[in-house]
């Protein structure tokens, strides 16, 4: 074959190959723009998002591919995409330095039930073997409060507010401590549950029971209802969220929240990057979570396995200022 047919040929084949590498690329510049923007957007693009953690990984293989490929302006780019969305992610795997607290110790644990599918035993069960104050129930139905009554979950934690419902709107707040209900969350309070909770000797604590309508039912009520949530701490009293919030903290909705004076508590004990839903062998992403008023120290997380839902239970010990 002449030297011009090889050039001939060579060149087709080298724009394939790029066309396809730069093809690979449009998912992680697209999550990139979106995370760096602070863009949640629709149903898609927040699933993508979701993903930002996976997105690290991909965009240093596909980096390192072309690279190999020597495609280096492409290779490069792909690899500088992936150090910035790193930027956001790795310090959620790194402890921070808690506040200085020395106050009154609260054991909070949120659980979603799956449609009152969870195993109640297993429920209780990790409420006694965690000394568990506050017990968070999201997608609780009446048979739900039923089987775990039956448990004795009441007979451990017999103070509650509960708005049970045969959807997955059923929300309640069980608790160690004598409760009070309070509508800390707007017009999303019936779904989203909240409490003051009196600890004795003039210490007390809000708390809410959070579970914003998932993003595929409505992206736009979706938000919203994580809204009701974002109050500045320091207008009221000390407030503690848990529940399934159907976001991760790459979503700029929960980002606002954490904005306005809250920690993750995850995040603060370096546990950030553990999944929590789906539950089984393989949890994706992080939706379920604990937010801590900035002011408390959390002492201790944990990402529990509940047999019969499709979440994993967060628990976190938090010590009050």
């Amino acid at each position: 074959m002449a030297i011009n047919d090889e050039v001939r040929v060579r060149r087709p084949r080298n724009r394939v190959v790029t066309g396809l590498l730069l093809l690979a690329g449009v998912p992680l510049a697209l999550v990139t723009a979106l995370r760096t923007v602070g863009y949640d957007g629709g149903w898609y693009t927040l699933v993508l998002l979701s993903l930002t953690p996976y997105a690290v990984v991909y965009g240093l293989v596909l980096g390192g591919l072309a690279l190999g490929l020597r495609r280096r302006w492409t290779g490069g780019i792909a690899l500088a995409l992936a150090v910035l969305l790193a930027v956001f992610v790795i310090p959620r795997a790194l402890a921070g330095e808690p506040p200085a607290a020395t106050g009154k110790t609260l054991r909070v644990m949120s659980s979603n039930l799956y449609l009152g599918r969870a195993d109640p035993q297993a429920v209780v069960r990790l409420v006694r073997d965690h000394r568990v104050d506050v017990l968070d129930l999201l997608e609780m139905t009446p048979a739900a409060v039923a089987g775990l009554d039956r448990a004795g979950l009441f007979t451990l934690l017999p103070n509650r507010v509960l708005h049970p419902d045969s959807g997955a709107n059923g929300s309640g707040i069980v608790s160690r401590f004598p409760l009070t209900e309070e509508n800390y969350a707007g017009d999303s309070a019936a779904k989203q549950p909240g409490a003051l909770a009196d600890l004795g000797d003039g210490v007390t604590v809000e708390l809410v029971a959070a579970h914003p309508l998932s993003p595929d039912s409505g992206s736009d009520e979706w938000e919203a209802q994580i809204k009701d949530l974002s109050r500045a701490a320091g207008e009221h009293g000390l407030r503690i969220l848990a529940g399934d919030f159907n976001a991760t903290l790459d979503h700029a909705a929960l980002r606002t929240v954490l904005s306005r004076g809250y920690q993750d508590a995850a995040d603060q004990r370096g546990e950030g990057l553990r999944p929590t839903w789906p539950a089984g062998h393989a949890p994706l992403v992080t939706l379920d979570h604990v937010l801590v008023d900035r002011r408390a120290a959390v002492r201790d997380y944990d990402v529990l396995d509940v047999p019969g839902t499709d979440h994993r239970a967060v628990y976190s010990e938090v010590q009050l200022p």
